[in-house]
């Protein structure tokens, strides 16, 4: 129940795969207070019951975004803990949220605010293209990057609010933030999704994800960003947004 991926004096991570879409669902756990967040949580009963089971505080949700894959499990968590607050950003209405906005977050594209659990610090970095008001949190230890980066590719732009320009420039500015962090740094997507090398990991350390994702190594070179073939797809789900915004 819950795979411990990282843990320090200060910090423990449980990672959890749920669902058909094989989501991984992070909670961000403070051992100097026992206060925790949830990260994009998939099944609320679940993170509920392992919170109390392990005599965890869950203080907060964290949304990377606002898909319904990503949100499944937050209305079970606020029946229970109905004060919790919702960390998103409030650019996520433009691609229809209609939760509660008491706690987004509203700084510029490609820029970050700090957010804390206990006495953890993170940034929650505006990272669209996905969705326009996509959060990638980024800690010393962990980058949870949602569907804004998984380990081998990146998250798709063809659904309501997704924009491929905006999603090339945040793999670029991420690329930067990565560049201050050390090597040893897991990177934690919102998804499992088979490598092209056939390995099927749910994390990765910062120095194989730069050398290895072929989104990153694609992103200087138009040719090389043109000819990936994860940035869209005929599915109807595209179709569905392209009825959106027509």
């Amino acid at each position: 129940m819950g795979n411990i991926i990282f843990e320090n004096e200060a910090m423990c991570i449980v990672q959890q795969e749920l669902g058909e879409y094989q989501n991984l669902n992070h909670l961000i756990v403070c051992k100097n207070t026992n206060k925790a967040a949830i990260i994009d949580p998939f099944d609320g009963t679940y993170w509920l019951d392992y919170c109390s089971n392990s005599d965890i505080n869950l203080v907060a949700i964290w949304l990377t975004h606002s898909h319904w894959d990503h949100t499944r499990g937050v209305e079970a968590i606020v029946e229970k803990i109905p004060n919790i607050p919702i960390i998103l950003h409030a650019k996520e209405v433009e691609r229809g949220w209609d939760g509660t906005l008491d706690s987004a977050l509203s700084h510029e594209e490609w820029t970050s605010s700090e957010i804390e659990v206990g006495q953890i610090h993170v940034r929650a970095h505006l990272t669209p293209g996905h969705t326009p008001g996509h959060l990638t949190f980024v800690n010393q230890h962990f980058v949870a990057s949602g569907d804004c980066m998984f380990l081998g590719r990146c998250g798709r732009v063809d659904l309501f609010g997704g924009n491929e320009a905006s999603q090339r420039t945040s793999l670029k500015y991420l690329r930067e933030v990565l560049s201050s962090l050390s090597d040893e740094t897991l990177i934690l997507p919102g998804h499992r999704y088979v490598l092209s090398s056939g390995k099927n990991p749910t994390l990765m350390s910062k120095s194989e994800f730069t050398s290895t994702n072929e989104a990153m190594l694609a992103v200087d070179n138009d040719e090389q960003w043109n000819a990936l073939n994860f940035l869209r797809f005929d599915d109807q789900l595209a179709r569905k947004a392209r009825l959106q915004e027509s």
